[in-house]
C-alpha cells in the first residue's frame, strides 16, 4: 500500500500555494506578470503492462509559467515614467555589466544624470543629433544627461527671418520737390531686433533696418542707425539688399548655391565689454520667408540658433521613446531615443527579481528597436504599466488549492486508517 499518492498531491498543492501567494503578494508591483503552476500525472508502468490497469502513482509540478498577458496603465503624471503598451522590454544594463529587460518603467535620475532603475540598473537608449533628433548610432548606451554641470553655449550662426515689407512704401529719401513736399521716412520706420549669442554664450543685440529705395521692389538692410550727434559722426553702412519681383516674392539675394535660399551675411562684434578680447563671428540671416505686399510691415517670425548656458530643468518621454530635455536658458532639445527589446517566446525568459528577466536558450536572442516599430508596442510616459495580477482570480484559486490540500491530506489519512486495519488483523 503507497501513500506516494497523497504525499505528491501536497507538494504540488503546496507549490500551487506558493505561486498563488506570490502572485497576491505582488499584486500591486509596477511591470510584475503572474505565473502559475502547471501540474503533470506520474504513471510508473512497465513495458507490456496492460493498458488501464495502473492507477498511477501522483502529480507533480511540470512548469512554473509566467503570463506576459498586457497590465492595466495607470497614470501618475510623473515625467520619468513610461509604461509599455505592447510587447517590448525596456533594455537595462546591470550594475556587474550583464543584459537585463523589465516592463517597469519607473525610471530615476541619480547624482551623475544616469536614467536608472531602483536597483540602479542603467536604461539603455540610442544616441540621437540633438538638433535633428535623428539617430546616430545603432548599438544601444546608457542614458546619461547633464546634471551635474551645465550644457554649454552654442555660438549663433544663422538667424531665420519671416516679415512683410508694405509694397505701399515710398522712396525712403523722400521728395522735398514734389507737390506737396514728400518727406523722407526715418530708417527705423521698418525694423527689428533680435539678440545673437558669442561663444561664451555672451548676448548681443542685432538691429536690422529695411528702408525703401528708389529703384521698384528694393530695400536695402541696415544693421543700425545713423548717429551724426557722435564724435566722429557715426554713417550706417548698408548689409546688403532685398529684391522683390512683381508678384511680392523675393528674388535677391540668392545664395550660392541658390539651393541653399535667400541669404545675407552679417559680421556680429561681440557684445562690449568684450574682456576676454572674442573675435568677430559671421551670422547668415536666412530670408526665404520675406514677402512684399500691401498690407502693413509685421514680423511673424524671428529666430536664431544659439544660445547661453543652461541647467537641465525637466525631461518628457515621447510615445516613441525620444527622450526631451528643457533648460533653463530655453533651449528643448532631443537627447536619446529608450530602446526597446522583444523575444520570439517570452515564455522562455528567466526571472531574476527586481521585476526584471534575462534572456535564455529558449527564449532566444532579443530583437532590438524602438517604440512604435514592428511589435514593440509604444510608450506611454507619465504612466505606468500595473501587475496583471486578477486578485479575485487569486482568491478564488487559493481556495481551490486549499481544497486539495485537504483532499491529499484525507487520502493518506485513509491509507494510514487501511493499514493500520492490515496489522491489527489476527
Amino acid at each position: 500500500m503507497s501513500f506516494q499518492q497523497g504525499l505528491s498531491g501536497l507538494n504540488a498543492a503546496s507549490k500551487n500555494l506558493d505561486v498563488i501567494g506570490h502572485n497576491i503578494a505582488n499584486a500591486n508591483t509596477t511591470g510584475f506578470k503572474a505565473s502559475r503552476a502547471e501540474f503533470a500525472e506520474m504513471v510508473a508502468s512497465a513495458i507490456g503492462s496492460a493498458g488501464g490497469s495502473n492507477a498511477g502513482i501522483g502529480v507533480e509540478t511540470a512548469n512554473i509559467a509566467q503570463q506576459f498577458t498586457q497590465g492595466n496603465l495607470t497614470i501618475t503624471g510623473n515625467s520619468l515614467d513610461v509604461a509599455i503598451n505592447g510587447n517590448g522590454f525596456f533594455t537595462l544594463t546591470q550594475p556587474d555589466g550583464s543584459t537585463a529587460y523589465t516592463r517597469a518603467g519607473n525610471f530615476k535620475l541619480d547624482k551623475v544624470g544616469n536614467l536608472v532603475t531602483n536597483d540602479s540598473d542603467k536604461v539603455m537608449g540610442y544616441p540621437v543629433d540633438p538638433v535633428t533628433g535623428l539617430r546616430t548610432g545603432t548599438d544601444p548606451i546608457p542614458m546619461v544627461f547633464p546634471t551635474a554641470q551645465p550644457i554649454p553655449a552654442k555660438q549663433t550662426t544663422t538667424i531665420t527671418a519671416e516679415f512683410n515689407l508694405p509694397a505701399t512704401a515710398k522712396d525712403a529719401a523722400g521728395d522735398p520737390t514734389a507737390t506737396p513736399p514728400v518727406p523722407a521716412t526715418p530708417r527705423a520706420t521698418y525694423g527689428t531686433s533680435i539678440n545673437v549669442y558669442d561663444s561664451q554664450g555672451v548676448a548681443k543685440p542685432i538691429n536690422l533696418y529695411f528702408q525703401k529705395t528708389a529703384t521698384a521692389n528694393t530695400w536695402d538692410v541696415y544693421d543700425k542707425l545713423d548717429d551724426p550727434s557722435a564724435s566722429p559722426p557715426v554713417v550706417a553702412t548698408k548689409i546688403g539688399t532685398i529684391a522683390f519681383d512683381n508678384t511680392g516674392a523675393i528674388v535677391s539675394p540668392a545664395a550660392t548655391p541658390p539651393a541653399t535660399g535667400f541669404q545675407l551675411p552679417l559680421t556680429v562684434t561681440p557684445s562690449p565689454p568684450n574682456p576676454n578680447s572674442l573675435p568677430t563671428f559671421p551670422v547668415t540671416i536666412k530670408l526665404d520667408g520675406v514677402t512684399q505686399s500691401g498690407t502693413k510691415f509685421a514680423v511673424s517670425d524671428l529666430s536664431q540658433d544659439g544660445y547661453t548656458t543652461g541647467e537641465l530643468t525637466g525631461i518628457n518621454i515621447e510615445n516613441n521613446g525620444m527622450i526631451m530635455t528643457r533648460y533653463s536658458n530655453g533651449v528643448t532639445r532631443s537627447e536619446g531615443q529608450l530602446a526597446l527589446s522583444s523575444f520570439r517566446n517570452t515564455q522562455g525568459l528567466a526571472s531574476v527579481g527586481g521585476n526584471k528577466w534575462v534572456s535564455t536558450f529558449e527564449s532566444g536572442q532579443p530583437v532590438v528597436g524602438i517604440a512604435t516599430d514592428g511589435n514593440f508596442g509604444a510608450l506611454r510616459s507619465g504612466a505606468l504599466e500595473d501587475s496583471n495580477v486578477d486578485l479575485t482570480a487569486e482568491l478564488v484559486n487559493m481556495m481551490t488549492a486549499q481544497r486539495a490540500y485537504q483532499a491529499n491530506a484525507q487520502t493518506i489519512k485513509t491509507q494510514d486508517q487501511v493499514m493500520s486495519t492490515l496489522v491489527n488483523l489476527r
